[in-house]
Parts: structure tokens; sequence; C-alpha cells
């Protein structure tokens, strides 16, 4: 049955015997005084401090994609390394974006994206797009995925077709949550190694 199951077992027989304990008054946790940090202060880590430790934690990458909207300048994507699996019910990702982004709002206005999962082979690719004031969509191959139409590129080893559900803030970065509306892998079967980015540098 598992625990979460034992559990509503066990209120429905408490509800049904008439011997459930009355519900006591729960005090609520007092809240961290958020603030940023004075001239006077030191901050607790320094930036490049902490982008070298940080660095030493390998990741994926990704770019994600979004289709044109109306009297918009064309599809708009972006690389991505933070990304993550959220949860599997209901089916969410998660990715993070810097809050002076300028491609971020054109994504923000279609309201759907797609995760391309890079391969091992697509360094390049995933360089173009990180680039700012081009347009990066020049010479690369898509098509359009099944939901969203946003950009699903040619090559890529999985992608993830999703609609915005909600954005958090999270210091200089937002933190987006995608619900998963469709997503699978190339229809070739092949398995290739991941793109991979490491201190610094892919793998």
């Amino acid at each position: 049955m598992g625990h979460a199951g034992a559990a509503a077992a066990a209120v429905r027989y408490l509800r049904s015997s008439g011997s459930a304990p009355a519900a006591q008054p729960v005090e609520a946790l007092p809240r961290p005084e958020l603030r940023c940090v004075a001239d006077d202060e030191r901050a607790p880590v320094g930036q490049g401090e902490f982008r070298h430790v940080l660095g030493h934690f390998a990741t994926g990458v990704t770019v994600i994609t979004a289709p044109a909207v109306a009297d918009g300048p064309g599809p708009a994507g972006f690389a991505c390394q933070s990304f993550s699996a959220l949860s599997l019910d209901p089916p969410l990702v998660v990715f993070m974006v810097g809050r002076t982004s300028t491609t971020w709002p054109r994504i923000a206005r279609a309201g759907v994206f797609c995760v391309n999962v890079l391969g091992a082979h697509q360094g390049e690719l995933c360089r173009g797009f990180a680039v700012s004031g081009t347009d990066k969509f020049a010479g690369v191959s898509y098509d359009a995925s099944p939901v969203s139409g946003s950009p699903r590129l040619t090559g890529a080893a999985a992608w993830i077709d999703c609609t915005i559900h909600a954005v958090h803030t999270g210091g200089d970065h937002l933190i987006v949550v995608g619900r998963v509306d469709a997503l699978g892998t190339p229809d070739d079967g092949e398995d290739g190694a991941p793109l991979l980015f490491h201190r610094g540098r892919f793998l």
C-alpha cells in the first residue's frame, strides 16, 4: 500500500469511528529576513570563488527554444546548462535564466518552450546559441516540436516540449518551471554521448 496509502486508510478509519483527534492550531515558523548585502558588508562568498568551485560540478547542456510570436523577429533560443527534471506527477522540468537575458522576454511572451538536450557532437551549435546579438538560427537545421511549435534542433539527443507553468525569482536569475506536453528521442534510436560542461569547457 505504501506510506501514503496507509496514512489515507488511517484517516478514513479514524473519521468513521469518530475518534479522530481535534485539530490543533499550528504556529507558523518565523520567516527568514531577505535582504541584499549592504555596501559595508562582505559577501559571504566571492563570485570568482563561487564560479570556480561550482564549476567542478559537471552538467549536461541544452538549448531552450521558443517559437516566433506575432510581430516578433523570429524564433528565440539560448544555451542553458541550468536544467533539471523537477516532478513526475505532474511531469515538470525546470531551467534557470539570468534576469538580464534579452532572450527570456521572448520566451515568456510565447508562453511555451522546447528543451533540446545536446549531444557530444554539438559543441559548436551550443556556442552559437550562447552569443547575444546574432541570428542564432542562421544555418541551423530544425523542425517544429509537436505541441508548442518551438524549434526542435536536428541531431539533439532528446527534446522536451513544454508550457510555462510557473516562474520564480532566485537572486539574479529566474527559475522557470515547465509542464511537459510531449517529449522524445531521435527516431534513429541511437543513444549518442551527451555534451557535458565541466570547469569551463565541454567534455
